[in-house]
């Protein structure tokens, strides 16, 4: 990636790149080459690289998880940090008449204060469909949307949602900036593919503003019809309305069983202590308090207990530290431990971690279900058609890890280190030949050795004609 600072404030950062044009290009060759790392992290004095419009200064790549080329551009605020919506730069270079729109009302019946249609738990709605909703208590309101281009396809975010019950804003976002600090909280703000309408107590997004004295929650405390209506509009003025009825109806609201193990306070430090578990949450980590539904699934033939935190996960603002045990040690290196993540369909997810003292021990930033696995397999290193090598100039391997991530990985021709980048959506691995440092027609030795992060190495060696 490529960082510009305008003279107008600004910066901007400019990722996924397949290559740099000159004189940043050899700067970057150099330093690669010379410190033996693909990765480089270069701050030229200020004036060493003077650009002037219409300039080309990269050229745009798919290193990102995507499926083609682009550019990913970041603009931000070059005193304050804070990073701002690109697009009023190129309002007038992009036609848009279409308005946003939405897909899907969720409802979130708040827990032990209010129900939906006789039921605690959240529901969706689609609009156009909808007969009045029965409610009664504290609810919150959550909608799934985008905004869409003329002549795109590609769904984007929608700049400003505001929701009004009965003819009163009760809260309103404005996707416009936000800091480093507070992209984490979108994790608040958000429930999957779903943008809440109210602000969750540990959530500072300054986008984010409720006008009522329930942070954007609504009270149904009335026999009565209340009229909720969303308002979407996107940066070129398009809007889109959408009304429906939520019917205040008294039912019976079920009191959460606060006797269940762990109840967290997001205004303290919460400690889960369990045999063969431990886990440690700073204060304010939380963005509210929380019930959790907790569970141990104990199987004495496994390497570790497998720990359900909670059913569903609960995202963090900051770090908890987490240790689970090890029961049975099946293999004698402790490296090969590591900490997993388990999803609701049983697939697993690298947490990574260090085992000491019968435990392993990592950081976490979600309250999910976790166990410990094992990992003794090498990455599996494969040659993608190495006959065409000499005449793409490019040397391509695919990695196949199973267990763990890729820690890192080494090139050579010629036992000498030649700069490879890894392509993260395809995992392969490339070498783009240079001419200058790699004589072409003559048969050359290629190595490629790759480390997954329990130290397993994986090591290829081709001889062939570059």
């Amino acid at each position: 990636m490529l960082h510009v600072r305008y003279n107008n404030g600004y910066t901007a950062i400019y990722r996924h790149l397949s290559g740099f044009v000159s004189p940043i290009k050899e700067r970057v060759d150099n330093y690669q080459y010379e410190n033996e790392t693909w990765e480089v992290s270069i701050t030229p004095d200020s004036t060493e690289y003077p650009l002037h419009a219409g300039q080309q200064i990269a050229w745009s790549g798919n290193t990102g998880y995507s499926f083609g080329p682009h550019l990913h551009m970041d603009l931000f605020e070059t005193e304050s940090g804070d990073y701002v919506d690109a697009l009023p730069f190129y309002k007038h270079l992009i036609k848009d008449t279409r308005a946003p729109a939405i897909q899907s009302i969720m409802f979130f019946p708040q827990a032990g204060k209010g129900v939906v249609n006789g039921k605690e738990k959240r529901q969706t709605f689609t609009p156009g469909q909808m007969k009045p909703i029965e409610a009664w208590g504290l609810i919150g309101a959550g909608i799934k949307a985008y905004d869409y281009m003329d002549g795109a396809n590609n769904r984007c975010g929608v700049h400003t949602v505001s929701l009004s019950v009965d003819d009163k804003e009760v809260f309103r976002s404005v996707v416009d900036h936000f800091s480093a600090n507070e992209s984490r909280m979108i994790y608040s703000w958000t429930y999957n593919t779903y943008m809440k309408s109210f602000i969750e107590p540990g959530n500072k997004l300054r986008m984010l503003q409720a006008f009522n004295d329930q942070n954007g929650l609504i009270a149904i405390d009335e026999e009565r019809d209340y009229r909720f209506k969303y308002e979407l509009k996107d940066l070129y003025g398009n809007t889109s309305r959408y009304q429906f009825i939520v019917r205040g109806k008294p039912q019976s609201i079920a009191q959460p069983d606060y006797t269940g193990k762990y109840y967290l306070n997001r205004d303290k430090v919460n400690s889960i202590s369990e045999p063969g578990l431990e886990l440690h949450i700073p204060k304010e980590s939380l963005y509210d308090n929380v019930l959790l539904n907790y569970n141990v699934r104990i199987d004495s033939e496994s390497i570790a207990n497998t720990y359900q935190l909670n059913d569903e996960p609960i995202p963090m603002q900051t770090y908890g530290d987490l240790y689970i045990g090890v029961r049975n040690k099946t293999v004698a290196d402790t490296t090969k431990y590591y900490i997993a993540g388990v999803g609701k369909n049983g697939k697993t997810t690298s947490l990574g971690g260090k085992y000491a003292n019968g435990f392993v021990q990592t950081r976490v930033r979600e309250l999910g279900t976790f166990t410990v696995k094992v990992d003794t397999v090498p990455p599996q290193i494969t040659a993608v058609t190495p006959e065409r090598w000499r005449s793409t100039g490019k040397i391509i391997f695919k990695i196949t890890e199973k267990e763990t991530d890729i820690a890192s990985y080494r090139g050579t021709v010629d036992g000498k280190y030649v700069p490879f980048g890894w392509e993260i959506m395809t995992n392969r691995i490339i070498y783009q030949v240079s001419p200058l440092k790699v004589k072409k027609g003559v048969k050359h030795t290629v190595e490629l050795v790759v480390t997954d992060e329990c130290g397993n190495k994986g090591t290829i060696t081709i001889d062939t004609i570059l």
